[in-house]
């Protein structure tokens, strides 16, 4: 099992490596999703059960992590820049 570093821990080069990663994992993720909602909602509306569309709306909630740590990488490679 890998133990992941701590950002301070980790050098510029794998700050950019590891923002580039979260980045395109999350555009992907991100897309993927879109086309699922969009699906949700046509089946909700065709087959009439209206709770599907709140599913929907809410699976977005998932990619908040992902969103934060990447607010954090991009927070780190600021303060190693300005330095």
């Amino acid at each position: 099992m890998t133990k992941s570093k701590n950002l301070p821990e980790l050098t510029l080069n794998e700050l950019y490596a590891e923002k580039k990663k979260s980045k395109s994992f999350l555009t992907g993720l991100g897309l993927l999703m879109i086309i699922v909602c969009i699906i949700l909602v046509f089946v909700a509306i065709k087959s009439k059960n209206y709770a599907m569309i709140a599913v929907a709306c809410s699976c977005f909630i998932t990619l908040l992590p992902m969103m934060t740590r990447l607010g954090q990488i991009e927070k780190e490679i600021k303060n190693r820049e300005q330095k």
